[in-house]
């Protein structure tokens, strides 16, 4: 964060957007700051986008967007599975894609693994507005551990979807492990026979090479994939995301189908919806 702005009271973060390009957000107000063994958190308040999670000086999610990223990872992968138990979240420290996933009847166990346990207390005490008490309902089971140690000890065909809400693949070599080949491979073991699977996975405008490597991966291990990106305010780019499914081929989805599933299983949102999930497939086709 820099000194004050001229002619504002307030802070200003520089906000890396690739290698040449940041982004400037007017801090308002720092509410509070942690250290970690892994990381550093902040809670702040941020000019037009409201209470935001920061880590590493990078925003993670925003009271004014946060939806826009989370329903969008969540939902595509949860519509398309014909019937949802147990899911595992990868990452997703703030709790809101736990929120999201949460709001599916059929889930009897949603297990989130976080490698950060400073990170999953830092949100359930400061971040209420985005978890909404996910990390207490009875079907929430959060794990400490590194999620890549997780998967592999994890038995064959445990889960129905896997949602990984991970760091960007161009974010080190820490990161890197997480978008392998070997990685997609152990994920396509621990899915039952009509598994699905989402990741995120950064940007593929200023990381054309990076999200090549992730999509490539995934299309060697999984019979169908889809591809799809969103705009998302705080980031400043569209995210990208790529699906994938060992059964049902994304593509053939109608709008009538995401709008009868959404309906039948009670699922409000406030960005998704059945002609949105058809345009956001479509982008993935047109390139």
């Amino acid at each position: 964060m820099s000194k004050e702005d001229p002619g504002y009271s307030g802070l200003i973060l520089i906000e890396p957007t690739s290698h040449s390009v940041a982004s400037l957000f007017k801090i308002r107000k720092v509410l509070v700051t942690e250290k970690t063994p892994y990381q550093e958190i902040m809670f702040v308040e941020i000019e037009e986008f409201g209470r935001a999670l920061i880590i590493d000086n990078l925003i993670q999610s925003t009271e004014r967007d946060e939806y826009i990223y989370h329903e969008s990872l969540v939902h595509p992968a949860m519509l398309i599975h014909s019937d949802p138990r147990r899911v595992l979240i990868i990452g997703g420290g703030e709790g809101a894609t736990l929120r999201e996933v949460l709001k599916y009847k059929s889930v009897e166990e949603a297990v989130m693994v976080d490698i950060d346990e400073k990170v999953v207390e830092f949100s359930k005490k400061y971040l209420e507005f985005m978890h909404r008490g996910s990390f207490y309902d009875d079907r929430a089971k959060v794990i400490i551990m590194d999620g890549l140690k997780y998967v592999r000890e994890t038995p064959d065909e445990s889960f129905d979807v896997v949602i990984l809400d991970l760091t960007d693949p161009y974010a080190g070599e820490v990161a890197k492990p997480l978008y392998s080949e070997e990685f997609y491979r152990d994920i396509y073991r621990i899915l039952r026979d009509d598994g699905v699977m989402v990741t995120q996975a950064g940007n593929s405008f200023y990381y054309k090479d990076e999200y090549e490597y992730v999509y490539n991966n995934i299309r060697k291990v999984f019979p169908y994939t889809a591809e799809y990106w969103v705009w998302v305010p705080s980031f400043n780019y569209t995210c990208n995301f790529v699906l994938a499914s060992k059964k049902q081929d994304p593509y053939e989805f109608t709008e009538e189908m995401f709008a009868d599933r959404l309906r039948n299983r009670g699922i409000e949102t406030i960005f998704i919806n059945p002609s949105k999930l058809i345009a956001l497939l479509k982008m993935g086709i047109i390139k």
